[in-house]
């Protein structure tokens, strides 16, 4: 296509045409990563322990995504990037199907969700990028909500959908490998479908291109003088600690969940089928995180993020008790089970929403991309190292007291809340 026809192709195709499906890949594989597996894992078998340690390990592709994302601006365009990646993407689902059959199934599956990983971590670097260049600043304001949403929609046809179709499998009588065999060459299939539309899709923008050197500067030099400007900042140990342990306690969670509804009562799980895992957690629990959010974000918007901090992280952790109830009672009704997940969840994701703004906060100023990349590294670092041994603790203490070890660690959370400081101002209306 020449010049010409990718500016008039930037300028007039509409951005519905390409926005939402891109964030629907996006979120797609890193729900997979996070969740899925452990699903998949649990139905094939393994501790909760190994689980727990395997799985964690994804998060380190979006851990370290800031040390290369300067080389997605260097080589090629973002909308390359995106279209390979997918194709990656695609081609690691397919691999894991096929490799689910093998007496060593860990092993190479692990390999397998490894590559679909950093391919996910690189797609997003992309996807963000390329959601700056490919739309006006007026623009990107009209659809961040609409990326938002369908980044959702994507959690929940991958917990959701994905989850209940292995389970659907199973009910009529497809072994456990098969079953997901079956929903990963799915899944395959339909990311490599949005590979090629993606490719006959996304605009070209004037923009999108491979960003030049410097002359007389060195590139390795001058990203590592900005990357060392974020730990510069004043009260950057507070600022490093309200990343790294504000989630300490859900980190834990949130690997456990899965694993204690899928667990027989007699090991102290509540013994539902994968289908109904899909439902309640994937499904129901997705919807009830995704208005909490939203809920979160309308009452910063009012109030500031100041005035909000405490409420947030309060309402956040004190839902971690349910678990304890569920633990305790093992009751019997989805629409029970189902509601206390909901509960949690809508808690978890009102929370949330202050961890997000004061990464924004923190974030400002002329590298507010780069810095937050690394607030985003961060993150994910704190995700990652609870996340590890939540496996091995949970089978040393049992359900039980697993979840009041959880309430115990949830004051680091409120800790880190009270040392950091706010502009009363910061993320209210003018």
């Amino acid at each position: 296509m020449s010049t010409s026809n990718e500016k008039t192709a930037a300028k007039t195709r509409n951005p519905w045409l390409w926005v939402p499906s891109v964030y629907i890949a996006e979120g797609v594989p890193y729900m997979i990563a996070m969740t899925v597996s452990v699903v998949l894992y649990k139905n094939l078998g393994l501790s909760n322990a190994e689980i727990a340690l395997y799985t964690s390990w994804l998060y380190l592709p979006w851990v370290i995504k800031p040390l290369w994302s300067p080389f997605v601006d260097l080589c090629r365009t973002k909308r390359f990037w995106i279209v390979l990646m997918q194709l990656a993407i695609g081609a690691s689902f397919a691999s894991v199907a096929l490799t689910l059959p093998a007496t060593d199934f860990v092993r190479y599956t692990l390999a397998m969700f490894w590559i679909m990983a950093f391919s996910s971590a690189t797609h997003d670097i992309a996807a963000d990028g390329f959601y700056m260049l490919g739309l006006s600043t007026p623009e990107q304001a009209a659809f961040v909500g609409v990326r938002t949403v369908f980044y959702r929609v994507a959690t929940i046809a991958s917990k959701g959908g994905l989850v209940v179709g292995a389970g659907v499998l199973q009910q009529h009588g497809y072994p456990v490998a098969s079953a997901w065999s079956i929903t990963f060459l799915v899944a395959g299939a339909v990311f490599l479908a949005l590979c090629l539309y993606h490719f006959f899709v996304l605009p070209y923008p004037p923009s999108d291109h491979n960003a030049p050197l410097e002359k007389g500067k060195n590139p390795v030099a001058e990203y590592f003088r900005i990357l060392t400007l974020f730990f510069r900042q004043k009260n950057i140990v507070i600022i490093i600690c309200f990343f790294l342990f504000y989630r300490f306690a859900e980190a834990q969670l949130v690997k456990m969940v899965a694993p204690f509804l899928l667990d027989s009562r007699a090991a102290g799980g509540l013994g539902i089928s994968t289908a109904e895992v899909g439902w309640i957690y994937g499904t129901v629990g997705v919807v009830a995180l995704m208005l909490g959010g939203l809920l979160g974000g309308y009452v910063i918007y009012r109030n500031g993020l100041k005035f909000w901090l405490w409420p947030m992280v309060i309402i956040m952790h004190i839902p971690d008790l349910i678990f304890v109830y569920l633990s305790h009672a093992q009751p019997e009704s989805l629409w029970l089970i189902g509601s206390a997940v909901a509960f949690e969840q809508f808690g978890y994701g009102f929370g949330f929403t202050a961890y997000t703004m004061y990464m924004i906060m923190v974030s400002q100023g002329e590298y507010k991309t780069v810095f937050y990349a690394i607030g985003t590294g961060i993150m994910a670092l704190g995700m990652m190292l609870p996340a590890m041994s939540s496996g091995w603790i949970q089978e040393k203490l049992g359900y039980i007291n697993f979840y009041y070890w959880i309430l115990i660690t949830t004051i680091p959370g409120f800790i880190v809340a009270a040392l950091v400081k706010i502009d009363p101002e910061y993320g209210k209306k003018i």
